[in-house]
């Protein structure tokens, strides 16, 4: 083998070995954390259905095993109000905006650190006033003052041997997913906040209107018991009663009120406007369709679908790729450089013949000694990773919790309007047969009072739960991960991912 021939073969396997360096990165390879091994999300089997109640929102809710959430859920309660509430506050929420930009920062952010796996090329040009004689170097019958015009290339490349450029830009690149599972989340609750305020107003709603008509049936029964008590047919203390009776009652609706307008002011906000230009129809529970099959996501698919799941695997992902950086650190780093340039008397010389001037170089930086500063650094982003892995085991059972509740309480929810609905009905047949007895001196007016307060709290009781049972329905779509799908993209503009020629 000639001489030739073994300088090749050294440099073809110096080349080979660079590459093979060059796809090696230290630290952990991340690799997404299998799902859980549960086959449900409560002890006790869950029921094909909940108990049906022959009174408003009272249907059955099915459950449906492995059914994916509607991508717009609230379009299920089938009210055009609401889906209005909810497209605008999707359109035009400041809370929306801010995560939308978090986003972007995110990418370009990623796109930036990218950026440090290509060469780095520069130029510059200048021009100097000098004088030989300060320097030295003045020679007889030459100027001592003259000007210098330069103008140089510069090309700047550190081998990424040990992979620390790359988990840097994998480190930022789960970072970007996170702010993107961020969005989605924001996405996700914004709707469910504005429907569970607006079940909240139809509930109040229909609270004040059932406290006005206790209060007009007292103020009737206290103008006729006023009337007796001036022909003598009843005492003051009766009059004394049923005032107290309506004042009990009109000293509830203040309250009411206050809670009314507090949830008209949110929901204001949650549509992205100020309270006092928001234009918001009234929402009535009778005009709200509780939906009748309701989606329950198979365990094993929980995981892809929550996006605080998913963005505490991002987290998982930085700290892994976090670990690959510090330990890249500890290894040495090469960097290869060259400039290319021209210095002349006179800027037409420039790069003419006799004036270039070129060099290249390579450096070689082996860490000795930091006082411990690269391990510590090493050990804290390991540390990292461990506290990125309680936070997505924490973030995962608390997923399952809220799936298991939001189950729970709409089999709950039905009983209980079950329960309120035959309440509400045993109190008005009550309150008419007390009505009857009193008419014919067998009930005191105690006793009719007492019934019409039953009436009024069963009615109040009724209508609670009804609204119950609309704001459980989303919340248990929103546990599920509120339609989100894989690789669904959020509505933000796209960045390119390829070095940009001006840096």
């Amino acid at each position: 083998m000639t001489l030739k021939d073994a300088n090749a073969r050294r440099g073809v396997l110096c080349g080979a070995l660079l590459i093979a360096l060059a796809g090696c990165a230290a630290g952990p390879d991340f690799r997404s954390p299998a799902p859980p091994a549960v086959d449900g999300y409560r002890k006790d089997p869950l029921p094909a259905a909940t108990v049906e109640t022959k009174a408003p929102t009272g249907d059955a809710q099915r459950f449906m095993s492995g059914a994916d959430v509607p991508e717009q859920w609230w379009t299920t309660f089938s009210n055009e109000e609401l889906n209005r509430r909810i497209t605008q506050a999707l359109a035009h929420s400041p809370s929306i905006a801010s995560a939308q930009a978090a986003l972007r920062q995110a990418q370009e952010n990623a796109n930036a650190t990218r950026g440090s796996l290509f060469p780095s090329v520069d130029a510059s040009a200048g021009v100097t006033r000098e004088n030989a004689n300060n320097l030295g170097i003045s020679t007889p019958g030459s100027p001592s003052v003259f000007t210098l015009y330069n103008a140089v290339v510069k090309v700047n490349y550190t081998l990424d041997l040990f992979g620390a450029v790359r988990r840097g830009v994998e480190a930022d690149s789960a970072a970007a997913d996170y702010q993107r599972y961020q969005l989605e989340g924001t996405y996700q609750t914004l709707a469910a906040n504005v429907a569970t305020a607006s079940f909240r107003e139809a509930s109040l709603r229909g609270q004040i209107r059932a406290t006005e008509e206790i209060i007009d049936a007292y103020n009737k029964e206290l103008k006729l018991v006023e009337a007796q008590n001036q022909i003598g047919a009843k005492s003051l203390a009766d009059v004394l009663v049923i005032r107290t009776q309506v004042a009990t009652a009109e000293a509830t609706l203040p309250s009411l009120r206050q809670q009314l307008a507090q949830t008209q002011t949110q929901l204001a906000v949650y549509l992205g406007e100020f309270p006092s230009q928001a234009q918001l129809s009234a929402l009535d529970l009778d005009a709200l369709s509780l939906p009748r099959e309701v989606p329950v996501s198979l365990p094993s698919t929980l995981t892809r679908q929550r996006p605080d799941v998913r963005a505490a695997e991002a987290t998982l992902h930085q700290a892994t790729a976090h670990v690959g950086v510090a330990t890249a650190n500890l290894f040495p780093q090469i960097t290869l450089s060259g400039n290319l340039g021209s210095s002349a008397l006179h800027s037409g010389d420039l790069f003419s013949s006799g004036t270039k001037a070129w060099s290249i170089g390579a450096n070689l930086l082996q860490p000795i000694f930091h006082g411990g500063t690269l391990r510590a650094q090493k050990r804290a982003a390991e540390a990292g990773l461990d506290k990125a892995a309680a936070d997505y085991q924490q973030t995962l059972l608390g997923a399952f919790q809220n799936v298991a509740d939001a189950l729970r309480a709409l089999e709950l929810d039905a009983e209980n309007l079950t329960a309120q609905a035959k309440a509400e009905q045993s109190a008005a047949k009550s309150l008419d047969l007390v009505r009857i007895q009193y008419r014919d001196g067998a009930a005191s007016y105690l006793q009719e009072l007492d019934a019409t307060r039953q009436y009024q709290q069963a009615r109040l009781g009724l209508i609670q739960a009804r609204a119950a049972r609309l704001s459980d329905t989303a919340a248990l779509y929103t546990a599920l991960g509120g339609g989100w799908k894989e690789n669904s993209v959020a509505p933000v503009a796209a960045t390119e991912t390829h070095p940009d020629k001006n840096g």
